[in-house]
């Protein structure tokens, strides 16, 4: 089965093919959001990931 996502641009569409059973609406907030480390992931330089990461290891211990 696949999962698409589909904009219904008439209101008597949404209800007919609920009552036909042609297809499976789903509300958009069932679908899984990706996670904030793999959306961000490699973003920053390296350089700039690593100084950031001094400065929060820092100002931790402080």
């Amino acid at each position: 089965m696949e999962t698409v996502l589909v904009q219904i641009t008439n209101s008597k569409a949404y209800k007919l093919l609920e009552d036909l059973h042609i297809i499976k609406l789903l509300k958009t907030d069932s679908q899984p959001k990706p996670k904030l480390s793999e959306k961000y992931a490699g973003k920053l330089p390296s350089d700039v990931a690593n100084e950031f990461q001094k400065y929060v290891t820092q100002s931790r211990e402080e």
